[in-house]
C-alpha cells in the first residue's frame, strides 16, 4: 500500500491542519508563491513518488487564484510520480454554472469545464461536499465522492435546539427539497419549501411558502448562501407565517456582499455553517454564529 500525503492549498490551511491532526499525519512540504505578473509557482517540498496524494483546497477567497493553484498542485505531483492524485475541494467552484438556464441561452456551463480542468490537470478522484446540484458528478470521468454534511446537521440540531421536536425544515427553494425532506424523515418532523422566482441573479422577486409552520421552529436549511438575500427573505416570511423562531444552517457559507448586514438585521436565532469555508473575518456579527467541525 502506498503511504498517503497530504498538501494544503491556501484557500483553508485551518482545515488541511484539522485533516491532518484527525488522521495523525503531517501536512507535506509545498511553497506556493506568484511572480511579480501574478503567475502562480508551485513548489512541492518533498517526494511524492508512489505515494497516495491528497490535496486539499476550497473553492473560495480568491477562486479562480485558489483554482489555478490546485489544477497547478495536483499536476505538479503526478508528474513527479504520485501514484494517485486525489482532490480534496470542500467547496466545489462554479457549482451553480451547472446548466443552460434558458433555451437558446448563450451561457457557458463553467461546472463542466473546471471537471474538464481538474481531469486533464491529472486529478484521479475528486472529494467534495454538498454539491450544489449532484449531477455535476456526471461531469467527470473520475470517481467523486459527493459527501453530506446531514449527519452533523442533525447532531447541531438535537444538542442547540431544544424544542426541535416540534419543528418545521424548511428549504429555501425547490432545488434542495430532496435535502430538506431527508433530514425531516430523520427527525420525524414535518418539512416546508419555499419558492421563488427571480428577475435576475442573486435578486428574489417573490415567494411562496408551501406548508405550515404556524407556533413552530422553522430551521432554513440549505447547501450555500452567498449574498443571503434568499434566507433573510425566507426569514422573514417564515415569521409572516407564524414561526416562533428561525434558524439558518448551511453547508457553505459563502457570505460575499452585502451578505452579513443582512444577516445581522434578519431576524435568525442563529445562523450556522460548517468549516469547508474559514469564517474567522465575519464571526463578529452578533448573531450566534457557528461553525460545525465535524
Amino acid at each position: 500500500m502506498p503511504n498517503i500525503k497530504i498538501f494544503s492549498g491556501s484557500s483553508h490551511p485551518d482545515l488541511s491542519q484539522k485533516i491532518a491532526d484527525r488522521l495523525g499525519l503531517e501536512l507535506g512540504k509545498v511553497v506556493t508563491k506568484k511572480f511579480s505578473n501574478q503567475e502562480t509557482c508551485v513548489e512541492i517540498g518533498e517526494s511524492v513518488r508512489g505515494e497516495d496524494v491528497y490535496i486539499v483546497q476550497s473553492g473560495c477567497g480568491e477562486i479562480n487564484d485558489n483554482l489555478m493553484e490546485l489544477l497547478i498542485m495536483i499536476n505538479a505531483c503526478k508528474i513527479a510520480s504520485a501514484s494517485r492524485v486525489t482532490a480534496v475541494i470542500p467547496c466545489f467552484p462554479y457549482a451553480r454554472q451547472d446548466k443552460k438556464d434558458k433555451v437558446g441561452s448563450r451561457a457557458p456551463i463553467s461546472a463542466k469545464l473546471v471537471a474538464n480542468m481538474l481531469s486533464v490537470s491529472g486529478a484521479d478522484h475528486i472529494i467534495t461536499m454538498d454539491l450544489h446540484a449532484s449531477q455535476i458528478q456526471g461531469f467527470f470521468d473520475i470517481p467523486v465522492d459527493n459527501l453530506y454534511a446531514e449527519p452533523a446537521v442533525l447532531k447541531w440540531i438535537k444538542e442547540n435546539i431544544p424544542e426541535w421536536k416540534n419543528c418545521t425544515i424548511v428549504s429555501p427553494d425547490a432545488g434542495g427539497a430532496k435535502r430538506v425532506t431527508s433530514i425531516a424523515d430523520r427527525l420525524n418532523v414535518d418539512f416546508a419549501l419555499i419558492h421563488k422566482e427571480r428577475k435576475k441573479a442573486n435578486e428574489v422577486d417573490r415567494m411562496v411558502l408551501v406548508g405550515d409552520v404556524t407556533d413552530r421552529v422553522a430551521i432554513l436549511v440549505d447547501d450555500m448562501a452567498d449574498t443571503c438575500g434568499t434566507i433573510c427573505h425566507a426569514a422573514d416570511k417564515l415569521i409572516s407565517a407564524g414561526a416562533t423562531k428561525v434558524y439558518a444552517i448551511l453547508t457553505h457559507g459563502i457570505f460575499s456582499g452585502p451578505a452579513i448586514s443582512r444577516i445581522n438585521n434578519a431576524c435568525f436565532e442563529a445562523v450556522v455553517v460548517t468549516n469547508t469555508i474559514p469564517q474567522e473575518e465575519k464571526m463578529n456579527c452578533y448573531i450566534a454564529f457557528v461553525t460545525m467541525d465535524e
